[in-house]
């Protein structure tokens, strides 16, 4: 057995190098495998006083920015961090995600096993970011949270986050439920509604998330541009409420207010109806915002028509595949095709445009 060692280690001091060639610094040099370089006593204190090298997403960030994702987990499918990581990285992120829950897989399937993250390893993850200067975002992303324990501590993430980048952004999912259902604690749309949106950049509720936001309710397009506007005067300067059901019609309708006090700038986006029921499409959606609004951020429309773009060509690839495979599209959820869409994600064919409202 052979070791192979450099011939200019970094850490070597001058008196440590007369066993190398100086002529070719390329040049590998081939020692028995019991040859030590150093005493144990040198080798301990190399340990000690080792620099790592740099991260490269921090020294040569990109063009893009850094994410940290807290999201739920799954092995198997396609939702929370599952869903959002990968778009994201395609668009030219560098995500981190942080796993809010690990699962077997999503809670649709008659059984799951799997671990839930309290406030406490949340913030332990964090501390262990701090404490070796990795904890620099452009942005961070949130989407299902279980209990109010671990909002509160997203919170001090927040916070500690803007105390080193004081121009990161939060793009917020409030996920509470859906249809007139809550999928959370009722004490959670308080603690969202005092002192989450207050703190969010951008926000990307569905119809009934809206609601219980702004405590009105939304049965027309007038309606869903002034949830937008008073969620506007509470803190984000972005609202897309991701899914509106009007008079038959599925509507995405988008808000951009550019200065606090001045009438937003606010758009619709007609989406056809799948009849189907698709699992993650909102942690994608999200994803998808963050990621578009970042690379046109003064032209929240079009990334609303990108984001809305690419997920739809994937639903159809979803759904196409589901009936390739002889299975009946309503009979269950249906699990989205992510790789297989990754064309749609990173270059979308605008199919679905904005109308600007007067």
């Amino acid at each position: 057995m052979i070791h192979l060692a450099f011939v200019k280690p970094s850490f070597c001091t001058p008196t440590s190098l007369h066993s190398f060639s100086s002529h070719n610094p390329n040049r590998f040099h081939i020692f028995p495998r019991n040859y030590s370089l150093f005493s144990d006593s040198r080798t301990r204190s190399f340990r000690n006083s080792y620099m790592a090298p740099p991260i490269l997403s921090l020294a040569l960030p990109s063009e893009t920015g850094r994410v940290l994702s807290i999201q739920s987990h799954t092995v198997q499918g396609y939702v929370g961090n599952k869903s959002a990581v990968f778009p994201l990285q395609l668009l030219g992120y560098d995500v981190d995600p942080i796993n809010s829950v690990q699962f077997s897989n999503h809670t649709g399937y008659p059984s799951f096993k799997g671990q839930v993250l309290n406030g406490q390893q949340l913030w332990d993850l964090i501390e262990g970011l701090e404490a070796n200067d990795l904890l620099y975002y452009t942005h961070l992303l949130t989407g299902y949270i279980g209990s109010v324990s671990f909002l509160n501590t997203v919170l001090d993430v927040v916070s500690k986050l803007r105390s080193i980048n004081p121009k990161l952004t939060y793009v917020c999912d409030p996920v509470l439920g859906d249809e007139g259902k809550l999928y959370v604690p009722q004490e959670l749309v308080t603690v969202y509604r005092e002192r989450v949106v207050p703190m969010a950049s951008m926000l990307t509720p569905n119809q009934f998330e809206a609601e219980l936001l702004t405590g009105l309710r939304i049965q027309s397009e007038e309606d869903g541009r002034e949830a937008c506007n008073l969620l506007h005067a509470v803190g984000p300067s972005k609202v897309v409420i991701t899914s509106i059901n009007v008079d038959g019609n599925l509507l995405l309708i988008g808000s951009h207010q550019k200065e606090k006090g001045h009438t937003p700038k606010q758009f619709k986006i007609v989406i056809p109806k799948i009849q189907a029921y698709f699992t993650g499409t909102g942690d994608l959606t999200t994803a998808l915002l963050l990621g578009w609004s970042n690379k046109h951020p003064d032209n929240l429309e079009k990334a609303a028509e990108l984001a809305v773009s690419s997920l739809q060509a994937l639903l159809q690839r979803t759904l196409n595949d589901y009936k390739s495979a002889g299975h009946d599209p309503k009979s269950s959820s249906l699990e989205i095709r992510l790789i297989q869409s990754q064309d749609e994600i990173r270059s979308p064919q605008i199919k679905f445009k904005a109308e600007i409202y007067n």
